[in-house]
């Protein structure tokens, strides 16, 4: 018996290309559907998907970039509304460490501040200068804290 064979060229053409294009969406289908799955569609954010801490590094080195270039701007990842300021004060890099957010306490967090360069102050979104001081207080139980010998900063970023 004979295979049955497509007898057009138009259809010699097009059906490989549409069974081909049908696999590959039926793989991305399936590819979603495990990727949901795994995720538990939650909005949660979980240490599986995103840390809840963030390691900066030497207390030396982040103190004299903040000595010098001021206080640093860390960009919200995830939506554009929760950036974190991190600054120190004082002269040594074990103590007086502290976050903000990037907006003054006085406006919504749309209000977002940018650092004025070798400076210790900001711009906010009206043109004000402001102060450290001034900027918006984190969630209770996210801040900055160091490791036992004092020497890595790292950052919970989980409200407790």
């Amino acid at each position: 018996m004979r295979r049955p064979q497509l007898q057009s060229t138009f259809a010699r053409a097009v059906v490989p290309v549409a069974a081909g294009i049908g696999f590959f969406a039926l793989l991305g289908l399936a590819l979603w559907g495990v990727a949901a799955l795994i995720s538990g569609n939650g909005s949660q954010t979980t240490d599986r998907l995103t840390p809840t801490t963030q390691e900066m590094g030497s207390t030396a080195v982040l103190a004299g970039v903040i000595a010098k270039d001021g206080p640093i701007v860390l960009q919200d990842l995830v939506g554009n509304d929760k950036h974190i300021v991190l600054d120190h004060t004082g002269s040594d890099p074990a103590t007086n460490w502290s976050m903000y957010l990037a907006h003054p306490a006085d406006r919504a967090p749309s209000c977002q501040v940018t650092v004025v360069k070798h400076t210790q102050t900001f711009t906010d979104c009206d043109g004000r200068t402001i102060t450290v001081d001034q900027l918006a207080d984190v969630p209770q139980g996210v801040g900055p804290s160091l490791n036992n010998d004092g020497t890595l900063l790292t950052l919970d970023l989980t409200a407790k």
